[in-house]
């Protein structure tokens, strides 16, 4: 069996810059096995398969150990994919995910992921965050992920936790963040449970710190950077229950996978 394979950059304008990630258009689902083998094979932070459905298209997401329920970042490459590579004639993709209906649209920033708020609340910070970080976060939050606030953008900057203790939390993974000078806010994202101990530009995330940072700010539009060593820009809006996630998208590979 042939299956073409598209590597894009998400949140991205030129290649090696962003989040990479792998797309494999499908006519039907494999079995659950041979995507998991295939994303483990990509070795990338996610590989997004998808099949056409009644209403656009149904996607799923795997990291190099399991699939998830969410990711920002795949969704935006594979939409570039189904745009740009493959001429997708609708102005909007709707696709179907476990995490309910998403949508993709063209717009000044390159692609606009329409994605579920996910507003995290306040929590204690878990033992294991404490023992993982050299500097105590000024607020700790949970929503599909820990959310630690501190109080300098430098310490987002140059953090680096012990990804064994954060290898324990029950979940996702553990985004830190801090208001910025240049932007809005800044992130980091680790997620060393599902085989990523730090992701370049998580859009998921901002499903979560895009209502935080617009209730701390009083803005409902803000402009963020994820500064890990490759580093991307987002730009965020809130519209009630959805968080709208734009970004820059480039294709970097093309390719064919024999199994």
């Amino acid at each position: 069996m042939e299956l073409k394979l598209y590597q894009v950059d998400a949140f991205a304008s030129e290649v090696f810059k962003g989040n990479p990630a792998a797309i494999c258009p499908l006519e039907s689902w494999l079995p659950d096995k041979t995507m998991q083998n295939i994303a483990s094979e990509n070795n990338l932070s996610e590989t997004a398969f998808y099949i056409p459905s009644e209403s656009g298209f149904h996607i799923r997401w795997f990291t190099p150990t399991s699939e998830v329920d969410l990711c920002g970042h795949a969704t935006l490459a594979c939409a570039h994919v189904i745009f740009h590579v493959l001429d997708y004639k609708k102005t909007e993709i709707k696709f179907e995910s476990k995490s309910g209906p998403l949508f993709v649209k063209k717009n000044e920033h390159g692609l606009q992921l329409n994605f579920p708020n996910q507003k995290p609340k306040p929590c204690d910070t878990p033992a294991a965050i404490t023992r993982a970080f050299s500097e105590a976060p000024i607020q700790c939050l949970k929503s599909e992920d820990y959310i630690l606030v501190f109080e300098h953008e430098e310490s987002v900057e140059t953090l680096q936790p012990d990804f064994s203790e954060l290898s324990k939390l029950d979940l996702r993974g553990v985004v830190i963040t801090a208001r910025s000078e240049e932007f809005d806010f800044i992130s980091r994202c680790f997620a060393p449970k599902y085989g990523i101990n730090e992701d370049p530009v998580t859009g998921s995330t901002f499903t979560e710190l895009a209502p935080y940072w617009a209730e701390v700010l009083n803005k409902n539009t803000l402009h963020a950077k994820q500064v890990s060593e490759r580093s991307g820009e987002v730009f965020c809006e809130l519209q009630k229950d959805r968080v709208l996630i734009s970004g820059k998208s480039i294709l970097y590979m093309v390719a064919s996978i024999y199994i």
